[in-house]
C-alpha cells in the first residue's frame, strides 16, 4: 500500500517534469486583441475587498475597457461551500472558466484545517498554482523610511506544498508527508529572480534554504542557484539559511542590504508574511503568481471568516487587493498606470483621511476605494 502510494506521487512529478520540458515562452500581452481579467471573490472578506479592487481597476482602465482592449469576467462559486460540495479544491466548471482568462484577480479562499466542518480538500491556492502552472509567487515589500526594498521570488508549485494533502498516517504513532524538488522547477524560479534583478537594475540576489539539514531537496535548490548565478556575473549572489534570515530581516544594520530573495515554497510563505509586517501587516501586501500562460494576483492574508460572522466584512481593508492590482497592471504592460495607482495608495496611507480599523470605528472598504479613486484623479 505505502509503496504504491509513493510510486503514484513520483509518477505525478514525472508528468509535471515532462510538461515543463514542453513549455514555450511567456505570453505576450501586447500581441493580444483583448486581455481578459477574471475576478474571483473567494471566501469570507474576499468578495468585499475584491469588489473594491475591481472598481478601482475598472476606473484606471476605463479607456482600455471602452475600446475593447480589456474585459472583466466575474467567476462565481470559488467558495468553500461549493468546493466542499463537489469535493475538489477547484471544481471543474470553475477551472474551465479560469482557463478562459489571461490574468485573475482572486480574493482569499478558506483552506480547511483539522477540526473544521469541511472535508479535507486541498488549498484552492495550491491547486490553482498547480493547475495553471503559476510557478512564481512574487511578493514585494517596500518601506522607504526603513531602507527596505525587497522582492521575494517564492517557488510556488513544489516543495512541502506539492503533495500537502497526500501524506500518510501510517499508524497511531507515525505520520509522513512529502516534499518534492525538480530540476526544471528550480531552474525557472531562480532564473526569473535573476532576470528581474537584471531588468530592474538590482545587483544582489539571495537564496534562502536549509540546505545544511535538508540536504537533498534544498541541496538541489542551492546547487542550481549558484550554477545559474554564474550566468549573471554583474549580480552578487549569496545564500542564507531560513532560520537566520528570519532574524536578519529584523536586524536594522543588515536588512537594508537585501534586494531580491529566491526561496523554496514553504520558506517563502513564512518569510514573506514576516516581511509584510514591516509594511503594515499582511493586510497591506499583495502578491503575484506568475506562469508562462496565466497569472493570478491576490492578497497574502486569509479569508477572515470571523469578520463575516460578526458582520464586519464591509470594514475589511482592501489595501492588499489594491496592491495586488498594482502588480496586475504592471504585468499586463500598463506600467505607467501601475505606478500611478501605487503613488495613490502611498498617499492615501500617509494622509490617513480614511482609516480602516476593521470595525465601524473606521472607514468601509468602499469608502477607501472611493478615496483611492479620488486621489488618482489628482495626478
Amino acid at each position: 500500500m505505502y509503496r504504491e502510494h509513493f510510486e503514484k506521487l513520483i509518477e505525478m512529478q514525472r508528468q509535471r517534469v515532462e510538461k515543463m520540458k514542453s513549455q514555450g515562452d511567456f505570453i505576450s500581452y501586447e500581441e493580444l486583441d483583448e486581455i481578459i481579467i477574471g475576478v474571483c471573490g473567494g471566501d469570507g472578506i474576499g468578495p468585499a475587498i475584491t469588489r473594491q479592487a475591481q472598481r478601482v481597476l475598472e476606473h484606471i482602465l476605463s479607456e482600455e475597457i471602452s475600446n475593447g482592449k480589456v474585459k472583466f469576467r466575474t467567476i462565481d462559486n470559488l467558495t468553500i461551500e461549493y468546493r466542499a460540495k463537489v469535493g475538489k479544491a477547484i471544481p471543474d466548471d470553475i477551472l474551465d472558466e479560469l482557463k478562459k482568462c489571461h490574468v485573475i484577480l482572486k480574493g482569499p479562499t478558506t483552506t480547511p484545517k483539522k477540526g473544521d466542518p469541511w472535508p479535507n480538500i486541498e488549498s484552492a491556492n495550491v491547486a490553482m498554482r498547480k493547475e495553471l502552472d503559476l510557478f512564481a509567487n512574487v511578493r514585494p515589500v517596500k518601506v522607504p523610511e526603513a531602507g527596505i526594498d525587497w522582492v521575494f521570488f517564492r517557488e510556488n508549485t513544489e516543495g512541502a506544498y506539492a503533495a500537502g494533502s497526500l501524506g500518510l498516517r501510517i499508524d497511531d504513532d507515525i505520520a509522513v508527508d512529502f516534499t518534492f524538488t525538480t530540476q526544471q522547477g528550480t531552474d525557472r524560479i531562480i532564473r526569473l529572480a535573476f532576470e528581474h534583478a537584471r531588468k530592474t537594475g538590482r545587483d544582489r540576489v539571495t537564496a534562502v534554504t536549509k540546505a545544511n539539514i535538508i540536504k537533498t531537496t534544498d541541496g538541489m535548490f542551492l546547487d542550481t542557484f549558484y550554477r545559474i548565478a554564474a550566468e549573471y556575473p554583474e549580480i552578487q549572489a549569496d545564500d542564507w539559511f531560513i532560520d537566520i534570515m528570519t532574524a536578519k530581516l529584523v536586524d536594522e544594520k543588515r536588512r537594508s542590504s537585501f534586494q531580491v530573495m529566491v526561496l523554496p515554497n514553504l520558506y517563502g510563505d513564512i518569510l514573506t508574511d514576516e516581511a509584510a509586517e514591516f509594511q503594515g501587516g499582511v493586510g497591506t501586501a499583495g502578491s503575484a503568481n506568475i506562469g508562462k500562460r496565466y497569472a493570478m494576483f491576490e492578497a497574502i492574508h486569509g479569508s477572515a471568516p470571523r469578520m463575516v460572522e460578526e458582520g464586519r466584512d464591509r470594514y475589511a481593508d482592501p489595501s492588499s487587493m489594491l496592491r495586488a492590482s498594482v502588480m496586475l497592471l504592471e504585468h499586463i504592460g500598463k506600467v505607467d498606470k501601475a505606478r500611478k495607482l501605487e503613488r495613490a495608495l502611498d498617499r492615501c496611507a500617509a494622509e490617513r483621511k480614511y482609516v480602516i480599523t476593521g470595525r465601524d470605528t473606521g472607514a468601509t472598504c468602499e469608502q477607501y476605494a472611493d478615496y483611492v479613486m479620488e486621489t488618482l484623479s489628482s495626478f
